[in-house]
């Protein structure tokens, strides 16, 4: 088993609904397992910022699969979730984003892990330290505790809900 990081996140209808549906999927994965789940938080949007805010979660889980089948198993989830492909940075149903998977550096054509700059975005570190505070991220050589208190966002980044999903 090889412990996995993944960032869910929607801005569009039924926020918290997308992002609930999306872990009832992801708990149907084979050889996978959630362990922790953030609380919810809602972000103004990074990137193209004329949309609406964002709920934002971190989940922890532990999977035998290659990082290439659950990134296939992961975007299968968002398209039966109504995900449409947009341009980037666009409004989206559900996003579920591969953010870690172990220690592990992956650059290919359709996968960067680590996921592009984490530590740049708020969005991804305030749940994240709140599930991994000592999770170091393997390229950057800095806890996620230490990579918050380095970022330079200034997205407003607030607790949704406190209960966990």
């Amino acid at each position: 088993m090889i412990t996995v990081y993944l960032g869910l996140g929607s801005n569009i209808g039924e926020r918290i609904s997308f992002i609930e549906k999306a872990l009832t999927e992801i708990r149907k994965i084979s050889d996978t397992k959630i362990i922790k789940s953030s609380s919810v938080f809602e972000t103004e949007p990074w990137g193209e910022v004329k949309q609406d805010d964002f709920l934002n979660s971190v989940i922890e889980i532990d999977t035998e699969l290659s990082a290439e089948t659950l990134l296939k198993e992961l975007k299968d989830i968002e398209r039966r979730l109504g995900r449409t492909e947009n341009k980037k940075w666009s409004e989206r149903e559900i996003d579920i984003d591969l953010l870690f998977y172990g220690n592990e550096v992956i650059e290919k054509d359709f996968m960067q892990i680590p996921h592009s700059q984490i530590e740049k975005r708020q969005f991804v570190l305030v749940p994240m330290s709140e599930i991994a505070p000592d999770f170091v991220h393997p390229v950057l050589d800095r806890t996620i505790s230490q990579l918050l208190k380095e970022t330079k966002d200034s997205l407003s980044v607030v607790k949704y809900q406190t209960r966990k999903v």
